[in-house]
């Protein structure tokens, strides 16, 4: 009965949505096996598989974080990737010997029940369409300050604000 309850009240932040709790696994999973592959790979696979996992979690965090439907499912589409992206150093894992086959199916199956929960997330975001009628249909982004350097003339950016793209 509890757990019937929690299914049916709206999500509290992050934290409590499948889809990221799926890609925590796979970020769990990825660290692990980044630490042990060879040390010829400590550069190339490692460091990728890493960065992968990682800018799933948090590009679901940051578009979680975002008020704006279409800058919210900006980086939630960034998240899909990087999930395909960590599903695909997976298999080359398990290609080149790192990996057995039982570990590269359990990536699989995390990988594409975050996928579709995700893009279930993905498609209410797109009904509810929230801000659409404070800021309209068009994207939006934070205003760039640009500031130059009176010595080398390097540009040096702050961002601030929100403004609607054209």
């Amino acid at each position: 009965m509890a757990t019937e309850d929690r299914e049916k009240q709206p999500a509290k932040g992050v934290d409590d949505l499948k889809f990221y709790q799926l890609a925590l696994k796979l970020l769990q999973a990825a660290y692990k096996m980044a630490a042990e592959l060879p040390d010829c790979e400590k550069y190339n696979l490692s460091a990728q598989v890493r960065r992968a996992a990682l800018s799933a979690v948090l590009n679901m965090a940051e578009g979680y974080g975002r008020y704006h439907y279409l800058d919210k499912l900006r980086f939630f589409y960034i998240a899909r990737g990087s999930l395909s992206e960590v599903r695909s150093a997976f298999t080359s894992a398990q290609l080149v010997g790192y990996i057995n086959s039982d570990q590269l199916q359990w990536a699989y199956d995390t990988e594409a029940e975050a996928q579709k929960s995700l893009n279930g997330y993905i498609g209410y975001l797109r009904r509810k369409q929230q801000g659409r009628e404070e800021f309209g249909d068009k994207l939006i982004c934070e205003d760039v300050v640009v500031y130059e350097d009176q010595g080398i003339g390097d540009q040096l950016i702050r961002e601030s604000g929100l403004t609607v793209i054209s």
